[in-house]
């Protein structure tokens, strides 16, 4: 190559280094400028289960107090169907502007495995914001229709019945299908699993006697627990609930091993300005943390957490390849 080529190749790279760098600085200051003007109008986040249910209660929670940190209304939508993946598939097809977001759950890692012709990918479709709480599960009963007083009993009632008893979820390849399975299968029964598109209809129906049992989160069926209409009779986590100190662990029943209970969370579509997402946690976690908002949490058994983004990428990882498994093993798909 000779002088004037290599003259001229430096020119070219030096243009290209500054075209490279201006494009650089340019999506720095977009990146900028977005989280500067957001807010600017209301945001929506979308609920993928049916209202009266823990994700529904979390999200109006979370929403009546980032209303008043950000200084714009968090309008809370109801889009129940599929599992909550059909809530997950308009907010993954919403444009990343921090306007539209999902109020997901460890169901959503589940559903990467049970749903086979997803339009999303959940762990590259939406970016974490933060972990708002986890929430214990309860095996509960109808206290009038279904006479045990703790785990035993009802697996032996379970054994004797014809047809199976049916137990509730939230969905199929939900996490409540998933307990209900496990313990099924742990127990050596048959249940009959009667999926729902919320824990509201699925407390209802509880309630009326058209299903035995469910394996719901505590904080829908912990007013029912109160009054008496529902018998609580075992915790799915490891240690008791704050809300239930008084109800064994599956563990103390005679399971061995039983450790599941469900996270909730907010996430964005991805694409989203990262000045955007970094305002979307500093403001949640501020509200998530804050003491009137633990208190009301605790008060539905709700354990709160707001994490960092990088923290709930990691837990949306491990229960990705912990629940393939689980769901392999069960033979548990959807075409």
């Amino acid at each position: 190559m000779t002088r004037k080529q290599l003259m001229a190749a430096g020119v070219h790279a030096m243009k290209y280094s500054i075209l490279v760098a201006g494009a650089v600085a340019t999506s720095l200051l977009s990146t900028v400028a977005a989280a500067d003007t957001w807010p600017s109008k209301p945001i929506s986040l979308i609920v993928p289960f049916a209202a009266g249910g823990t994700t529904d209660v979390l999200a109006r929670a979370l929403g009546d107090k980032l209303s008043v940190s950000l200084g714009q209304t968090v309008i809370v939508e109801n889009k129940p169907g599929a599992g909550s993946t059909l809530g997950a598939d308009i907010v993954s097809r919403a444009k990343p502007d921090g306007y539209t977001l999902l109020m997901g759950a460890v169901h959503h890692t589940i559903a990467s495995s049970v749903y086979k012709n997803l339009s999303y990918d959940f762990q590259k479709s939406f970016e974490p914001i933060t972990t708002i709480a986890l929430v214990p599960n309860v095996l509960v009963i109808n206290a009038n229709d279904t006479k045990a007083e703790n785990v035993r009993e009802l697996v032996e009632l379970a054994k004797k019945s014809s047809p199976s008893m049916a137990f509730g979820s939230n969905g199929y390849g939900t996490l409540q299908h998933l307990i209900g399975v496990q313990f099924a299968k742990q127990n050596g029964i048959e249940l009959l699993h009667v999926p729902y598109k919320g824990s509201g209809p699925l407390t209802t129906d509880l309630i009326g006697g058209q299903i035995a049992m469910t394996f719901d989160t505590v904080t829908p069926v912990l007013p029912h627990i109160q009054s008496g209409k529902l018998r609580a009779l075992a915790v799915t986590t490891a240690k008791r609930s704050s809300a239930l100190p008084d109800t064994r662990s599956m563990n103390e029943s005679g399971l061995q091993d039983f450790d599941l209970g469900t996270w909730f969370g907010v996430l964005a579509p991805a694409g989203t300005p990262e000045g955007v997402l970094e305002k979307l946690n500093t403001e949640m976690v501020k509200v998530i943390q804050s003491p009137d908002f633990r208190e009301r949490m605790a008060k539905i058994g709700a354990e709160t957490i707001g994490d960092t983004r990088a923290q709930m990428a990691r837990q949306i990882d491990d229960d990705t390849k912990r629940f393939a498994k689980v769901i392999k093993d069960a033979g548990i798909t959807v075409n």
